[in-house]
């Protein structure tokens, strides 16, 4: 049973795509700086073997001390997990190789499709005081990407604008609707964001329209371009937010940010507008 005493826990939401290559991380990168920029206390949860979200905030292999594979098993409390950045308002749990290597490990236990759900929600959290938490899922619908839908309140899905991008979401979708069927009936879909978006290119334009046609409102209006910023920032260990502010890249995560925030009750009144 819930304790109405305890504060309202932060809005969770799964980054996910099981084809790589869409700009899944990169989102979950730049959207989590574009919210902290807002004045918000957002957790970005690194949830993917390689580590990318990690090493594109600033922190290194050698400080991954603890990582959220000790936070899924319990083998670390979440004080020692989590660390802040050095972006203001961002805060991490980072990755290591270890968690290649816990679908096996998660396979036999207790609860297994359960173990971010109950993660994120412990006593722990409450100082934190998140708005949001990412999560960046693994680019395949492995045992650690359910454990993040299970996590959830919602899913949102980045989609490279290139051709069969459409195709590969059914098996997405399919798992979305399982995991709503038996394991978290209050899962939704946040939204599609097409990503790598040339407005020059007919083949973007062509896969616009058919997702907007085929998935109407859930096909965010912000677009987030090719962008030659976005690319370099991460070699710098940083969001584009940060490596170069004004790019088009960076406006881009901020207006994702803004229209994020629009369709929420606003979290806390201290988001600018």
């Amino acid at each position: 049973m819930s304790d109405p005493t305890r504060p309202a826990g932060p809005r969770i939401i799964a980054v996910a795509n099981q084809k790589g290559g869409v700009g899944k991380t990169t989102t979950s990168i730049n959207l989590a700086a574009a919210l902290a920029e807002q004045g918000l206390r957002i957790l970005l949860v690194d949830l993917d073997p390689q580590g990318n979200a990690s090493t594109g905030v600033g922190v290194e292999t050698s400080a991954r001390s603890y990582s959220t594979y000790d936070l899924l098993l319990g083998e670390a409390p979440l004080t020692e997990v989590i660390q802040k950045t050095e972006i203001d308002g961002l805060w991490i749990s980072p990755a290591t190789v270890d968690l290649s290597s816990a679908d096996m490990e998660l396979v036999s236990a207790e609860k297994r499709s359960y173990l971010l759900h109950d993660a994120l929600r412990q006593i722990d959290m409450d100082q934190f005081a998140f708005d949001y938490v990412l999560i960046d899922c693994p680019p395949s619908l492995n045992l650690l990407t359910v454990n993040a839908m299970v996590a959830a309140q919602s899913v949102l899905v980045p989609l490279q604008a290139e051709f069969f991008a459409l195709e590969g979401l059914s098996q997405l979708m399919l798992t979305i609707r399982e995991v709503r069927q038996n394991a978290n009936k209050d899962l939704r879909i946040e939204g599609i964001v097409l990503t790598m978006y040339d407005v020059r290119n007919n083949l973007s334009q062509q896969v616009e329209s058919d997702a907007r046609a085929t998935l109407g409102e859930l096909v965010f209006r912000t677009m987030i371009p090719r962008n030659v910023r976005i690319s370099e920032a991460p070699s710098f260990a940083l969001p584009v937010l940060s490596y170069d502010s004004s790019s088009k890249g960076a406006e881009a995560y901020r207006h994702l940010a803004r229209e994020l925030l629009a369709r929420h009750t606003p979290v806390k009144t201290k988001v600018a507008g």
